[in-house]
């Protein structure tokens, strides 16, 4: 059988691809962040107008994560150098200081060992992708996106207070859901609990469709 022209993924719900890498902050595995989130993200380059507007909004919402017990850390194949040198020219031309790691990947093993070189949009730099680690190094999502177009951080901080939210009551969220919003219920997963269901006290619409306040 002839091997696969595509990059293995990672997969959700099963343990992130270990790494252990030079950063700007010093050397950094994947062991260090047990204990709290890690939201793991990649750039295509240091000095690119996309790439700095995402860092800014990532530096302003840093504080936000921290609360919610999350560790930033970005990566791209540039060297350190050039990492120390951009970090430098946002604090100085923007004002914004970033305090979060960004790890160099010459090599792009991480890069690779996590999905982030995607031969249809580049085969040199890293795509946007962005992976959602949980205090025990499960990988609990990933969300790509293309060279050409910038993330939102308000919407990954908004997933990130879902899947936390998601793990710690054993619910799930609806589409847009924010932080106070009721959360669904699970569906029943018997004939006697679907026929039990709509007189247990949430708000339903249907047996299937039942929401509730945490």
């Amino acid at each position: 059988m002839s091997e696969s022209p595509y990059p293995l993924m990672p997969q959700l719900d099963r343990q992130a691809p270990e790494f252990e890498a030079k950063t700007t902050h010093g050397p950094k595995k994947l062991g260090d962040y047990r204990g709290r989130w890690l939201i793991l993200f990649s750039h295509p380059s240091d000095f690119t107008p996309v790439c700095t507007s995402e860092f800014i909004a990532f530096a302003q919402a840093y504080d936000e994560f921290q609360a919610r017990d999350c560790d930033l850390l970005g990566l791209s194949i540039d060297s350190i150098s050039s990492h120390l040198a951009w970090v430098r020219n946002i604090k100085e031309k923007f004002g914004v200081t970033i305090p979060f790691p960004i790890i160099e990947d010459l090599s792009m093993e991480v890069a690779h060992a996590y999905g982030m070189i995607q031969p249809g949009a580049s085969d040199t730099s890293a795509v946007r992708a962005v992976f959602f680690i949980d205090r025990d190094g499960v990988l609990k999502a990933m969300v790509y996106y293309p060279m050409s177009n910038g993330r939102s951080v308000a919407e990954l901080l908004r997933l990130l207070n879902a899947l936390q939210t998601s793990q710690k009551h054993q619910v799930a969220t609806p589409e847009g859901w924010q932080s106070g919003d009721p959360v669904l219920v699970p569906p029943p997963m018997t004939v006697e609990d679907a026929a039990a269901r709509l007189g247990e006290g949430y708000d339903c619409i249907d047996w299937y469709f039942c929401k509730k306040n945490l």
